[in-house]
């Protein structure tokens, strides 16, 4: 567990690490999914928190590829306890939009192949609002002190609660200390930085995970993407420009490989396992996986981002929700898993073994938690300020429309300016709509 404290620097940056747009400017053109208020869920199921009592049979958990192993082995545990009810569970692919895409076929169909499933925290709106969900709000009130608050506002909508936080996360740069004497102040340093060395590599996909790595560059720069009610597009202005024309440039000058732009998560995190990199961005869960390579192993570190240059500092909220489907013929079954899947301990557990971010306050107070990752206040500090992506019921248009212009821009086939100008056209098409 010493090797951890390589971590230590995290902690020693303090309120610094990790926060959304320290000294920058505050507005994301986001929003708490808590405020939204739409009445597009009016009657939509609720799920009982009686159901759970004396629940049996089988239930299907659907999820994305459970790369650390912390879902199958929360399973696991659950079967033993639990012989009556079973869970089984089916991985989709590690790419994100294909597994909601996925999710949202079995949804159109009323198919009952999933009884749960674990969402990405932006798809609650457009779920919600399509009445695929069902409501676990009184559920969630018996509950609702073991969770920071904004990871409920990541399942909240329309004032109902839809589901429960499982795994939290705010983006970290993993730097190689053999390799980076000091931690650059600016991203702009950290670019230079890379081209000296075996360069960045994050997530340049045209897929949500670009979506994220985009907005942290931009949010830390002064831009936004909606306008404060979010009936405008604000994605085209100077600010986002910049940020862009940052990302373009380094992989034109060699700071950044070209093969970023077709890299999601996984893929960033084995070219850095590899040796390949000198700075990755990626999640939490990458430090415990990146300790068992034996090229990284004891030679890298993990810090909040860097400053904008003429900006501040700015972390995106990720993480994954426990969801209930409304065509689940177990429910009770369903969230009795959930339950146990979101207990403090379960979480406390899976941050400690797995390094995954709690989404459980009192997780971080754990002193089994703070052995294993001793940047752990610094790092509840960020997942309590990160912001939030735009909340709305056509995010999915939203990011795409930001995703495919911005991998276009990397890639060198269109303009930053003219990859902007194209994505705002598409985000005021798709707000149109509602």
């Amino acid at each position: 567990m010493s090797r951890r404290l390589l971590l230590l620097l995290c902690a020693a940056l303090a309120c610094g690490v990790l926060v959304a747009a320290c000294g920058g400017d505050d507005s994301s053109g986001g929003g708490s999914a808590g405020t939204t208020q739409t009445g597009s869920t009016e009657g939509v199921k609720a799920v009982d928190p009686a159901s759970m009592n004396g629940a049996k049979g089988t239930v299907t958990y659907c999820s994305g590829k459970d790369t650390s192993g912390d879902l199958k082995e929360t399973i696991a545990e659950f079967n033993k306890a639990n012989p009556d009810l079973q869970v089984k569970l089916v991985e989709f692919p590690e790419d994100a939009q294909q597994q909601h895409d996925q999710f949202v076929q079995r949804q159109k169909a009323k198919s009952g192949d999933c009884d749960g499933f674990e969402e990405d925290v932006v798809w609650t709106a457009e779920f919600a609002s399509q009445k695929w969900l069902m409501d676990m709000s009184k559920y969630i009130d018996t509950r609702k002190d073991d969770f920071i608050p904004s990871t409920l506002d990541t399942v909240t909508f329309d004032g109902k609660v839809f589901g429960a936080p499982r795994v939290s996360d705010a983006g970290m740069m993993y730097y190689r200390t053999d390799q980076v004497k000091s931690f650059p102040k600016t991203w702009q340093e950290l670019y230079k930085m890379a081209g000296q060395g075996d360069g960045l590599v994050y997530q340049g996909s045209a897929y949500e995970g670009l979506t994220v790595d985009f907005l942290e560059y931009a949010f830390a720069a002064g831009g936004s993407v909606l306008s404060d009610d979010g009936k405008k597009s604000t994605i085209n202005s100077p600010e986002n420009l910049k940020a862009l024309q940052l990302m373009v440039d380094g992989i034109k000058n060699g700071d950044v490989p070209k093969a970023v732009t077709t890299m999601t998560e996984e893929p960033a995190r084995r070219a850095w396992e590899a040796g390949k990199a000198t700075f990755m961005r990626n999640w939490s869960y990458c430090y415990a996986l990146s300790q068992q390579a034996p090229k990284v192993k004891g030679k890298f570190a993990v810090a909040p981002y860097p400053s904008f240059e003429g900006g501040g500092k700015a972390a995106v909220l990720g993480g994954h929700n426990m969801v209930i489907s409304v065509y689940s013929k177990n429910p009770g079954g369903m969230l009795k898993f959930i339950d146990y899947a979101t207990s403090v301990k379960r979480i406390s557990k899976n941050a400690e073994k797995y390094s995954k971010t709690p989404v459980t306050g009192a997780s971080y107070d754990d002193p089994a938690v703070k052995k294993a990752m001793p940047f752990a206040d610094a790092l509840r500090q960020g997942v309590e300020n990160a912001k939030s992506r735009p909340v709305s019921p056509v995010y999915p248009q939203i990011s795409e429309a930001i995703f495919k212009n911005v991998n276009a821009a990397l890639s060198g086939s269109t303009s930053p300016q003219d990859a902007l100008k194209k994505a705002d056209d598409q985000i005021n098409s798709a707000l149109a709509t509602f």
